[in-house]
């Protein structure tokens, strides 16, 4: 994955002249990874798209108040899991808890761009029956890696509740897991 060199793009941020050529190099780096991200959470690729869609909207939107406190990423990331958590918001509203349930956990197999094995689907299904704060928390640790201080900080939770999420989420897939035996 390519990097951006955080001063330079907050310098051609900050210069009218150059901000539309360089949010286009944030969303051309960014996409993919914040598409799965969003994906993590929506668990359908047109929601997701949609989703992503109103991350950059939103983003473009507030690029000229973007004064580099944080880094670009972690920045698109707080403002695509909150356009996440939106969305879910609204479809919870729209369907009855039975059916979002249902949804949620098919989902990741219905989806045609989820091309996993057997264990990877059971993983995935496992990881769908999680609250989705609870979710974000399990990919952004089991599946990338990141360190707690960073979600903590693209999330806005401290890294004990983060520890602790991620601890009950593994418990719950775990669960889930033997369940499916």
């Amino acid at each position: 994955m390519a990097k951006i060199d955080e001063q330079d793009i907050l310098r051609r941020i900050q210069d009218p002249t150059t901000r539309r050529r360089a949010f286009e190099q944030i969303v051309n780096v960014y996409s993919r990874q914040l598409y799965w991200q969003i994906h993590y959470l929506v668990q359908n690729h047109d929601d997701t798209d949609d989703v992503l869609q109103n991350t950059f909207i939103k983003a473009w939107r507030g690029i000229e108040n973007f004064k580099g406190d944080s880094a670009v990423f972690t920045w698109l990331y707080r403002i695509a899991y909150n356009e996440s958590l939106t969305f879910l918001k609204q479809r919870k509203q729209m369907a009855s808890i039975d059916d979002e349930d249902f949804v949620e956990q098919a989902n990741f197999v219905a989806d045609e761009h989820f091309d996993g094995d057997e264990t990877q689907e059971m993983l995935m299904q496992a990881v769908s029956t999680l609250p989705a704060k609870q979710r974000q928390v399990f990919c952004m640790k089991y599946f990338e890696d990141r360190k707690y201080e960073e979600i903590s900080e693209i999330v806005g939770t401290s890294v004990g509740a983060l520890k602790a999420s991620y601890h009950i989420a593994v418990e719950k897939i775990t669960n889930f897991l033997k369940l499916k035996e």
